[in-house]
């Protein structure tokens, strides 16, 4: 999970907020499988280097969102079926990631071409794990 799923506290967005959409993209991606065993709330923040509570509330919103499903005694898992975002849900998110990724492109001192380079080959590798384009 460690490899898929990575936080960067440097980022403006919470911790809580990038380990969230980090698992609903890898659900939504394929990278994460329906019914896939989530790691414990620990190994995660271990892995991660967050506090536990950071871990809970991802989780929490996952769940609440139907994107988690929670077995008693038995874990979290991914949502045999995990809801698709609604459109306007999707538009915000993708509005959102556009402008960090944007910040983050333009403080590096890239032009457009360069960053949509970049774009396109991160979508190709998340893709190409997770079988979808």
């Amino acid at each position: 999970m460690k490899t898929l799923l990575q936080v960067d506290p440097a980022e403006a967005a919470p911790l809580w907020r990038q380990i969230e959409e980090g698992v609903r993209r890898l659900a939504a991606s394929g990278g994460l499988s329906a019914g896939a065993l989530m790691p414990s709330v620990r190994d995660l923040a271990r892995d991660l280097g967050v506090n536990p509570n950071t871990v809970v509330k991802a989780y929490q919103h996952l769940v609440e969102a139907g994107v988690l499903a929670v077995r008693r005694g038995d874990g979290t898992y991914v949502a045999d079926s995990p809801p698709a975002f609604r459109a306007s849900e999707r538009a915000a998110l993708l509005r959102e990631g556009a402008l960090r990724y944007a910040a983050t492109a333009l403080t590096t001192g890239a032009d457009l071409p360069e960053a949509t380079t970049f774009l396109a080959a991160a979508w190709k590798s998340i893709t190409r794990k997770g079988g979808k384009s």
